[in-house]
């Protein structure tokens, strides 16, 4: 059976309190299908994870933007797993293509994170995708397929896994995604080869 429709928000760097409160309120009042045919799932940055959580209506989750790798310790400015376990936060966000581009994260470093991600009890939205640069050159399966075979290597079970392809090269370059893009058929046969038990995407 395939996954139901999934829909996230990341908020990336932005927001204060009262901005926050306002897009809290805007989507507490917003009309969605049942929980049973679509799940929604926000991503504030970790400040304002414990009052978008306390707020939001709940049949919306929330989603941490990254977590560390391992158990925590001497990691400044990292937050862990166990963290967001504990503050009862259900999803996180791992190998965003700004994190893969400006903090160096290789595949690799993606796939132990969602590892241990998932061995902690988090639901992980795994995020794949190519540049303008890798698509113009013909290298989207490639590039997409070494990704996501980086996370197989580290997972058999991908049943608290969306795999949200990202097209890097639609974001801020004035090029819009079509929805026959996002869906071509050499990259989507390769993902469900690969991870057969995830069929949503982002």
């Amino acid at each position: 059976m395939g996954r139901k429709f999934f829909v996230g928000g990341n908020w990336k760097c932005n927001g204060t309190i009262d901005e926050v409160k306002k897009i809290v309120n805007l989507l507490n009042d917003g009309k969605v299908p049942s929980p049973d045919c679509v799940e929604v799932v926000v991503s504030p940055p970790y400040v304002f994870l414990p009052l978008v959580k306390s707020t939001l209506r709940p049949d919306f989750q929330v989603a941490a933007q990254n977590c560390w790798v391992k158990k925590g310790g001497a990691f400044t400015g990292e937050v862990s797993a166990e963290m967001l376990k504990n503050l009862e936060v259900p999803w996180v966000i791992l190998g965003h293509s700004e994190r893969r581009a400006l903090l160096g994260e290789t595949n690799e470093f993606v796939g132990d994170k969602v590892a241990y991600a998932l061995s902690q009890g988090l639901k992980v939205i795994a995020c794949v995708g190519e540049t303008l640069e890798q698509r113009e050159a013909g290298s989207t399966v490639e590039v997409v397929a070494a990704q996501t075979k980086a996370i197989a290597e580290k997972v058999k079970d991908w049943t608290n896994i969306v795999l949200a392809y990202e097209p890097v090269w639609a974001i801020g370059t004035g090029k819009v995604a079509s929805p026959a893009q996002a869906q071509e058929i050499p990259l989507c046969q390769f993902i469900h080869s690969t991870c057969p038990l995830t069929t949503g995407a982002l």
